[in-house]
Formats: structure tokens, sequence, C-alpha cells
């Protein structure tokens, strides 16, 4: 059971990292940010406290390093390509938003470790998880394209979560409360928002190829 839990653990790791990968590249190439912006900020707070705050050990913290590494390079796009996903929002505003919003969700994820965790990551991270699932097809729906989104981050992240989901389930060092109904609920609803998000971007991209004007032909191309 111990190196199941390690591959599924490993897995994690893998997955997760091609999809922030995907997500860094494909927001430098398109010139926006490819993670919503509060689900960036949630991620980032848990990311840097169980790196440096309350770091687990082995291959855990090695990784929550790794991402974090990555979380600075999503920011970097955030603050370089941000204003113009925020028309509404005066320029000389975003930056202080941003900040206010880092500023606010490193206390809240830390005291929602703290009241239902006992300040380990577990519960915050696939609660985390949920809403963030839940943003990705929000942020979907409101650029009304695949604007800094793609099909791999979305299988990346789906695999990449349900390999967290059942190395929690393979742990042969649990804790009961990981084996509850809540836990179930957020390892099916994670599931479930991933999968409707990668079909919705698979849908989406399909209808934005076909939609797409074709391309005219030079003026030497129609002499010849």
């Amino acid at each position: 059971m111990q190196a199941v839990h390690s591959a599924f653990l490993l897995g994690t790791g893998l997955f997760w990292t091609v999809a922030y990968v995907l997500l860094i590249r494909t927001g430098l190439r398109e010139r926006t940010f490819g993670m919503p912006v509060v689900a960036f900020a949630t991620n980032m707070s848990w990311e840097f406290m169980f790196s440096f705050v309350r770091p687990p050990s082995g291959v855990s913290h090695v990784i929550n390093i790794v991402w974090f590494g990555f979380d600075l390079a999503i920011g970097y796009t955030v603050v370089r390509f941000g204003r113009a996903e925020f028309p509404y929002l005066p320029d000389r505003l975003f930056l202080p938003s941003l900040a206010v919003l880092l500023a606010l969700a490193y206390p809240g994820m830390n005291y929602a470790s703290e009241q239902f965790d006992e300040g380990v990551g577990a519960i915050t991270a696939f609660g985390s998880n949920l809403t963030m699932s839940a943003m990705f097809l929000a942020m979907l729906a409101s650029r009304r394209g695949t604007r800094g989104q793609s099909l791999g981050i979305a299988v990346t992240k789906l695999v990449g979560t349900v390999c967290a989901s059942l190395s929690m389930l393979t742990d042969p060092d649990g804790e009961p409360r990981y084996d509850s109904a809540l836990m179930y609920y957020l390892y099916i609803g994670c599931f479930l928002l991933d999968l409707a998000y990668a079909y919705a971007v698979f849908a989406v991209r399909r209808a934005e190829r076909t939609t797409r004007p074709a391309q005219v032909p030079a003026q030497g191309a129609l002499q010849r």
C-alpha cells in the first residue's frame, strides 16, 4: 500500500507540475494569465504556508517548494497582463487590489487550516481545489473563449487532482477524518468539475476552429 500511495503522490507532483508549466507558457504566449486571480491567491497562500511555515516531511515538501516557484511565475503573468482582463477597473487600482487579495488570502487559508484540519493542509488543499475548478469554468465562460487556456492544462489538472485524491485514500498513515463524507465530497466534486472543465475547453476549442475565418490566399497564389 505504501508503494501505491507513493506512486499516486509522485503522479500528483508530475501532472500538476506539467499543468503549471502549460499555464505559464500559454499565458506568456497569449499575453494573459491562465489561472483565475482568486484561485491564484489562495493557491499561492497554501503553497507558501506548506513550503515554509508548516512544511510536511519527505517528497511533499519538495513538491510544494517547486510549485511555489511556479506560482511566482504565474504571478508574473497576472501582474504583467492582468490589467487588460479587467477593463472596468482603473489601471491605478489593479495592483493595490491584487495586493489586498493576496493579503486576505493567506490569513484566511491559515485560519481555515487551523480550524478544520489542525494546521495540516489536506482539507484546505481540496477545498481550494474545488473552488479553483469552479473558477476555471467561470473564467472560460467570462472570456467567451479559450484565451490563456488549453486542453492540456485541463487534462493535466484533472489527472493530477485524481492522483492527489487516490494518494489520500491509499495513505497507510492517513487519519480517519480524511476518509470522511466531507473528503469524499471534495474528491468527487473536484473530479466532476475538472471533467466538466476539460470537456468545456474541448468543445469551445472545437467551436473556435470551425468558426475561424478562412485565410485569404495571397495575390501571387491567385495568379498561379
